[in-house]
């Protein structure tokens, strides 16, 4: 779930280069597999390839993690314009559904962004061939998509996400960084981070969801 607004993502990043990217309820998410993948360029055999196609598709732990998060959440959007800059706030409201079985997340948020009405989509899946999670997403304050990819990070419950996006005012792409934390099943935290011109990094956005009851 996201997320992330990336036009006033991207006014953070922007303002950064100035100065000098459910706990204890959740499914337990698997690790990697250890198993070796086959040589490059074999191809299995028909019953593997069968066997292959049906563990792609099959929805698991990861899924339900995803499906847990269903329903509209409050969020309370905190930016930072530059380290150590004032806190700006503003608020928003996220409605979590799965789609295609049960398989995607899709994340609608709704609020103001600089005094105008804004509007985000988001879709997160894992990928059971990949072991990741993967998301994008999209808003009315651009015409480019942010893709994202991710693991689970089981003793923080913590989704660890690293991308790129277009810098609507650079006009060029650069690196983020997110975390997606699931406090406990009513609480979730997402924090973004950019970096500067010197190449350290800096918090640019975090948001903190609460499930509405």
């Amino acid at each position: 779930m996201k997320k992330w607004i990336s036009a006033a993502l991207a006014l953070s990043l922007v303002a950064c280069n100035s100065e000098n990217k459910p706990a204890g309820s959740a499914p337990v998410v698997a690790a990697a597999s250890s198993d070796a993948p086959p040589p490059v360029g074999t191809k299995p055999d028909s019953a593997t390839q069968a066997r292959n196609w049906q563990t792609y598709m099959t929805p698991g732990a990861e899924q339900q993690l995803l499906k847990d998060a269903n329903g509209t959440w409050e969020a309370e959007v905190t930016m930072w314009m530059s380290p150590g800059a004032p806190e700006q706030k503003s608020t928003m409201t996220t409605e979590n559904k799965m789609l295609l079985g049960d398989r995607y997340q899709q994340s609608v948020s709704k609020g103001e962004m600089m005094g105008a009405a804004f509007e985000g989509i988001s879709t997160t899946a894992f990928d059971n061939h990949k072991k990741k999670f993967i998301s994008t997403w999209i808003d009315n304050m651009g015409t480019g998509v942010m893709t994202m990819e991710g693991s689970w990070d089981s003793t923080t419950k913590t989704i660890n996400f690293a991308g790129r996006m277009m810098d609507p005012m650079l006009a060029q792409e650069v690196d983020v960084r997110e975390t997606f934390t699931f406090i406990d099943r009513d609480h979730h935290l997402m924090q973004m981070y950019g970096k500067g011109d010197d190449g350290k990094e800096c918090k640019t956005m975090q948001i903190h969801f609460r499930r509405k009851k």
